[in-house]
This record gives structure tokens, sequence and C-alpha cells, in this order.
């Protein structure tokens, strides 16, 4: 994808701030009309590539361009972006319709258009009659589609999320996110959504770009990032993972290289219990059983360190702290990485 195509582009961007690099040479293309998510931990550069595409900050070296143009230099509010704070900033002196409109009456559209527009973004996020309530007289999620009503009325290209979905309860977040992907879905917008949670970039995103220490170290489709981490860093912050080390995997495959295996790709059988031919097997003991709801997160002291794996709780065997078991996988559950 050229820059020209990109509705975002970076291309070798840095930003930073005294002697940090917050951000350093990030080259990056998103899609028109893709929801892109940014995922990674706290302080590892997402939030600040947010803040560059929204003028929030201005890049120390490298080029930033919005379909096509360069934008190094633009104030925000020249920009076609708007952006979604985790906090929602609203104004708690005006009332839901005041709010979703305060960004039109900025530019100065007519108090009747500005109240036509605003009364169909609140229908957009299914807020319609809620128009004379105050932001108190709200729930969270409530508040939230507000802020995404404010954020859309004034027809952004890009629309910019920065954890939106940080402050709301695990129910109301996983609804929410079910709202937002449907909402990408109607109106077809460029989304850039900014998180540290995996499951909300990988539910949601058709892209994720995995960061660390201010650089992009993977980014793919969900699915890809997930089945096929690149580095070991990848592997354990996206969905957690057994890192086996290259001797073992050495040792297994003739091929001596770091692998991940996820913990699901995992079966526990009983001594008494003989593995698949062609399956790998690794005797060890159950060191603890943790029960997750739907799976038990089962952890095991092997001979090749901890291993982990994931079973159903309903169903699933009956395993006892300290009970001799094997782990069986097949081989092709090992996935090969970059990094040793």
């Amino acid at each position: 994808m050229s820059r020209d195509q990109s509705a975002v582009s970076f291309r070798g961007v840095e930003r930073h701030f005294g002697p940090v690099r917050a951000v350093d040479g990030v080259d990056l293309d998103v899609a028109p009309g893709e929801f892109f998510a940014m995922l990674g931990p706290s302080g590892s550069g997402k939030t600040t590539c947010l803040r560059l595409v929204a003028g929030f900050e201005q890049p120390s070296a490298g080029r930033i361009t919005i379909f096509g143009e360069a934008v190094e230099g633009v104030p925000a509010y020249r920009r076609p972006v708007n952006t979604v704070f985790q906090d929602y900033a609203l104004f708690p002196h005006m009332n839901v319709l005041e709010n979703v409109c305060y960004g039109l009456k900025i530019r100065g559209v007519g108090r009747s258009e500005r109240q036509r527009l605003g009364r169909e973004a609140l229908a957009l996020v299914k807020l319609a009659g809620m128009e004379t309530r105050r932001p108190a007289q709200l729930s969270g999620g409530q508040r939230q589609r507000v802020a995404l009503a404010r954020a859309l009325v004034v027809r952004p290209k890009v629309l910019l999320l920065d954890e939106p979905l940080g402050a709301l309860d695990l129910k109301l977040r996983e609804d929410m996110q079910g709202e937002l992907k449907g909402l990408h879905r109607r109106l077809g917008l460029t989304f850039i959504f900014v998180t540290h949670d995996q499951g909300e970039a990988l539910s949601m995103a058709d892209r994720v770009a995995v960061f660390n220490n201010g650089r992009i170290v993977q980014v793919g489709p969900p699915a890809e990032i997930y089945e096929k981490p690149r580095t070991r860093f990848v592997a354990d912050f996206v969905g957690g993972s057994n890192v086996i080390e290259p001797a073992t995997v050495k040792a297994w495959t003739g091929t001596a290289r770091a692998a991940s295996l996820r913990p699901e790709k995992v079966a526990v059988l009983g001594a008494g219990y003989s593995p698949p031919a062609g399956a790998i097997a690794v005797e060890g003991k159950v060191a603890e059983v943790l029960y997750h709801g739907p799976t038990n997160r089962i952890e095991l002291a092997t001979g090749i360190g901890r291993l982990v794996a994931a079973a159903p709780a309903a169903g699933g065997p009956t395993l006892s702290t300290g009970a001799a078991v094997r782990a069986v996988f097949a081989p092709e559950a090992l996935h090969l990485m970059d990094d040793g």
C-alpha cells in the first residue's frame, strides 16, 4: 500500500521527550475504511502515535500523512480526524444534545442544522430520546455513546479511539465492543483504536500493530498475530504462550529456534493414558489448577520448565496438585519464532 492510498501513513516517525524515544522509527500504513488496533503495554508508544495522528503531538522526525496530505505542523482542529477519549470529556453543565453539537457550534454551523445533525448522531449510537439529559444522569456506557456521537457528528475521515472502553465494567465493555464493530461496518470510516487489552484488539480489529519500546514488533490480522507470533514478546503479550527454548525444540524437531506453544493446544493426560502416535509428550506433575469459568488453567512442572495447558472446565479431567501427568501436543502446534 502506497502513502497516497493510505488513510494514515507513518514513515520513519520518531517522537522524543528529552532522552526518551517514545516513538522510535515507526513505519505504518492504515487502509481507508480499516479498523486498525494499536496494542501494547503502558509506555510502548501506541498512545503517542495516536496523538501524533490527532495533532496533539508533533513528530521529532519522519513524515505523517492523512489521505495523502502531510500533516506535520497542521493543528489538530484542521485535521480530518476526531478523538474519543477514555474519560469521555463531556461538559457537565450541558445536556446530551448540546455536548454532541458543541463541535458543530465551534465550526459556525447554524442552530437548527447542528441540532438536526446532533439528533442523527444520537440515533446512530442508539441514544435517541435522551437529548435533554445531563451527563451525570447517564450510565458509563451511555456517556461513552455520547462521546462517540460528538466525535462522529463532525464527520471525520478518521476516528481515533484512545482506550475508550477502559473505564467500563466487563459486561458493558463486551457490549460496547460489539457496538463499535457494528458502527464501523455501518459507517465505513477508518477507525484507529488504541488499547492494552489484547481481547479488545483481537475481537474488533481488521489488523493489529503490536508495540513495544516505541516500535512496532508485528503487524497483521488478529489470527496471524495470535497463531504466528514472531517474537517472544508477542507470544507472551498476546494471549499468553508457552515459550519453548531452542535446545528443546531442536531435540523435538531438529531446528534450534524458540517456539510458541499456545496452552489450548496442550492436552493433559493421566499416567495411565497413552499419547497419540506422532505426538510430543512431556512428563510432569500438576503444580496448580486455576478455575477460569469455561476453562481451567493447568500449570505443570516439567523437566523443561513450567508448561501451561487450558482445558474445558466441564467434562475435563479431574486433576489434583502433585499428580503425575503428561503434557501432549502435536508437533505442528509449535510455532517457530524469529528471536532465538
